[in-house]
C-alpha cells in the first residue's frame, strides 16, 4: 500500500460555532459536579476480557465506598450477564445504598428499552438512559435516517420510557430519572441537537419536583476538536435549552485527541452540572474522561471532589484486577511514578521544600504551599514520602540526601551530598538499575563507617587542657582559666583490630586528634565541619560531618560520626574520614613514624606494617 506524502490534506478542520459573547473563559469551578461512573458499562464494554459478575460486584461496592451516587451498572439488553448482574444488585438486601442511583443504558429501540426497564424493576432509585446518534455522519452512514425520522424516534422512545416508569402505577415504588444522549453531539449541527433535546424534554415533561430534572447528556462521542470548541457548544446549548432549572446538563467526553479532562473542565465552566466517565479513563479507543484526574484536580484547587481517593493504591489494585489492564506508570495522580523524581535538580528542589516545611513546623493539615514539583501532598492519596524520590544513575545529590534524611535523619552538608551521590551513581551504573532506599542507606553506612569503622575506631580517650603552656599563672586560691588553652588528645584507637596509644596537641578536640594521627602517618587538614542533633529529649544524638584533605592535596574525604556525646561524635567522624582516606587512596605513600606502645597495647611496628601494606598497595 503506497504511503501518502501529505496525508493531512485529506482531513477537514472542525468548524467551530460562532459564540462572540462567550462567558465560560471567566468562570471558575467552585464545586464538584454530579458524578456518574460508567466503569461497569462504558468501561466494561471496552475491555478485551469483560468483567464477570463477581468482578462487577466487587467494583460496584468500591464505587459506593468511594462516594459515587450515580453508577451506570449495565447495558441489560446487550447480554444476560449484564441483566443478571443488575437483578442481583436489586434483589440482594443492602447491596445498593439508599442514596445510590442505578443507571442502565439502552439504544432507542422499543424492545430493548422494555428489557432495560425490566432489569431495574424494584430498584429504589433508577435512571433510564437512552441514546440516539444525531450527527449527519451517523444518520446517513449508519442508520439511513433523516433529521425528522431521528427526532420522531427520540420522542417516541422517550414517551415509551415514561409510560413504563413514572406513568406506570406498578413501578411507583421506584424513584425514576431519565437521561437522553444525542450521541455524537459534538459533531451534530448545534441547532438540530437543540431541537431534538427540546422535543425529548417536552415528551418527558419534568413535573417540577426536586430531583425530577431531565438529564440531557451531551457526549463528545468522538473527540474532534479542541476543548474550547466543546465548551462553546455546551454554553450555546445551556443558553438556549430553556427551563434550565428542569434540566441537568451532563458531559460525556471521550479522549481521542487526549483532551478529555480539559474538555470536561471547560464544559463545567460553560454551564454543565454533571460529568460521566471512568476511573483512570478506561473506555473505547483512547478512553473516556478520567474521573480520578478530574476529582483530584479539584483537590489541588481547594475544592472537595466529594469522592474519597485517600487510599488511591487500593483503588488502583481493584481497577487493575477487574479490568486486567494496568494503570499507566505516568497516569496523573495514580501512576506509580508520578510522585517520584529521578532527576537530580527535581530531587534537590523537593528535598529543600520538605526541609522548609520541617523547619517551619508544618504538619499534614497545614497549607500545601511552596512545594516544588508536587502540586498535591502524596499522603493525601495514600502515598508515602519514601516513594517520592527514586535514585538511579541519572539522579543527583538531592535524591540521595532526601532518602538519608527521611530514613536515618541525617542532614548531609552539600559537599558530602556531592561526594556520596558519586558513590551511589557508581553503584547504580554497576547494577544497571534503580537503587532501593534500603540499599542506599546500607551503602552509606558501609562507606562512612556506620556503625563500625573498617580501619579505625575509638577505644578510649581524654581531652584535657595543656596547663603546662598556660600564658598566665592562676591566682592563688582561684581556679585556673583554661578555656583558651591548647587541648591534648590522649587516647587509644583500634587500627585494623590492633590497639595503638596516640597523643596530640591542638586548639580543640578535633585538631588535637588530627595532630595525634600524624604520628602514624595520617596527615589531614580539616576543610569543613558540620553537626546537628538527631531526635529530641534525653535520647538525642549528635551527627558530625568532617571533610578532610590530605596535606598539600586538592582531594578530600568525608567522615561521619554519630554518638550521644557531641565530642565523641566529632572524633568518630574524624576517624571515619581517616579510614576513607586509606580506602580511597590505596597507593598513597604515607610517612609512618615509630611510636611508643602503651602498656597492654600492641607494639607499634605490628600495626604500622598493616598501614604500610595498605598505603603502598600492590
Amino acid at each position: 500500500m503506497p504511503i501518502l506524502k501529505e496525508p493531512w490534506k485529506k482531513y477537514k478542520p472542525f468548524k467551530p460555532i460562532a459564540l462572540p459573547n462567550r462567558q465560560w473563559p471567566d468562570k471558575v469551578i467552585e464545586k464538584a459536579p454530579r458524578w456518574l461512573s460508567s466503569c461497569l458499562r462504558d468501561g466494561n464494554q471496552s475491555l478485551p476480557d469483560p468483567m464477570n459478575g463477581d468482578e462487577k460486584w466487587r467494583y460496584f461496592k468500591m464505587l459506593c465506598d468511594l462516594g459515587y451516587k450515580e453508577i451506570e451498572v449495565s447495558f441489560p439488553s446487550a447480554s444476560q450477564t449484564d441483566f443478571d448482574f443488575t437483578r442481583r444488585l436489586i434483589e440482594t438486601p443492602g447491596a445498593v445504598p439508599d442514596d445510590v442511583f442505578l443507571q442502565v443504558l439502552s439504544p432507542c429501540r422499543p424492545d430493548l428499552i422494555r428489557r432495560t426497564v425490566e432489569a431495574v424493576r424494584g430498584a429504589k432509585n433508577a435512571i433510564i438512559h437512552i441514546y440516539l446518534a444525531t450527527s449527519a455522519c451517523f444518520r446517513q452512514v449508519v442508520f439511513g435516517y433523516t433529521e425528522e425520522q431521528t427526532l420522531a424516534l427520540a420522542v417516541e422512545c422517550t414517551k415509551l420510557v415514561r409510560s413504563l416508569t413514572k406513568d406506570n402505577p406498578e413501578t411507583s415504588g421506584t424513584n425514576w430519572q431519565f437521561e437522553f444522549s444525542p450521541e455524537t453531539f459534538s459533531d451534530t449541527d448545534p441547532d438540530y441537537a437543540l431541537r431534538v433535546c427540546q422535543a425529548v424534554k417536552a415528551a418527558w415533561g419534568p413535573d417540577g419536583k426536586k430531583g425530577d430534572a431531565i438529564i440531557l447528556n451531551l457526549p463528545a462521542t468522538v473527540e474532534l476538536s479542541t476543548p474550547n470548541v466543546y465548551a462553546d457548544l455546551i454554553e450555546n446549548f445551556c443558553n438556549k435549552i430553556g427551563d434550565r432549572e428542569d434540566v441537568c446538563i451532563s458531559l460525556h467526553p471521550h479522549n481521542d485527541r487526549g483532551c478529555s479532562v480539559a474538555a470536561a473542565e471547560l464544559g463545567q465552566m460553560a454551564g454543565a452540572d454533571r460529568v460521566e466517565g471512568c476511573l483512570f479513563g478506561n473506555g473505547e479507543r483512547t478512553g473516556n474522561v478520567d474521573l480520578v484526574t478530574l476529582a483530584l484536580n479539584l483537590y489541588t484547587q481547594g475544592v472537595s471532589p466529594e469522592i474519597d481517593f485517600s487510599d488511591l493504591n487500593s483503588v488502583i489494585a481493584m481497577v487493575e484486577s477487574c479490568n486486567k489492564i494496568p494503570v499507566h506508570q505516568r497516569a496523573p495522580y495514580g501512576g506509580s511514578l508520578v510522585c517520584a523524581a529521578f532527576s537530580g535538580s527535581h530531587q534537590d528542589a523537593i528535598k529543600k521544600g520538605f526541609q522548609i516545611r520541617q523547619n517551619e513546623g508544618l504538619g499534614p493539615e497545614d497549607p500545601w504551599n511552596g512545594m516544588p514539583y508536587l502540586p498535591l501532598d502524596p499522603q493525601d492519596i495514600g502515598r508515602n514520602y519514601e516513594a517520592i524520590i527514586r535514585v538511579n544513575s541519572q539522579s543527583g545529590k538531592g535524591g540521595t540526601a532526601f532518602i538519608l534524611q527521611s530514613k536515618l535523619q541525617l542532614d548531609l552538608p552539600r559537599g558530602l551530598q556531592v561526594a556520596f551521590s558519586a558513590v551511589v551513581q557508581s553503584r547504580a551504573e554497576e547494577l544497571g538499575r534503580e537503587l532501593l532506599a534500603s540499599e542506599i542507606t546500607e551503602l552509606f553506612e558501609k562507606t562512612y563507617f556506620l556503625p563500625e569503622n573498617p580501619h579505625f575506631s575509638l577505644v578510649d580517650y581524654s581531652i584535657t587542657p595543656d596547663r603546662s603552656h598556660s600564658p598566665v599563672p592562676s591566682t592563688a586560691g582561684k581556679t585556673q582559666d583554661t578555656k583558651d588553652l591548647v587541648r591534648i588528645f590522649d587516647g587509644v584507637i583500634l587500627v585494623d583490630g590492633k590497639e595503638c596509644k596516640l597523643r596530640g596537641r591542638g586548639n580543640g578536640p578535633i585538631s588535637s586528634m588530627v595532630a595525634a594521627l600524624k604520628e602514624i602517618g595520617i596527615d589531614l587538614d580539616i576543610h569543613d565541619y558540620k553537626e546537628h542533633a538527631i531526635g529530641e529529649g534525653r535520647g538525642v544524638k549528635a551527627a558530625s560531618y568532617i571533610e578532610c584533605k590530605p596535606t598539600g592535596s586538592k582531594e578530600s574525604v568525608w567522615g561521619v560520626g554519630i554518638h550521644e556525646d557531641v565530642v565523641q561524635s566529632s572524633l568518630i567522624a574524624l576517624l571515619s574520614a581517616a579510614s576513607g582516606f586509606i580506602t580511597s587512596r590505596p597507593t598513597t605513600k604515607l610517612t609512618l613514624q615509630p611510636v611508643t606502645a602503651a602498656a597492654g597495647t600492641q607494639e607499634a611496628p605490628a600495626f604500622i606494617s598493616v598501614l604500610e601494606e595498605k598505603a603502598n598497595g600492590m
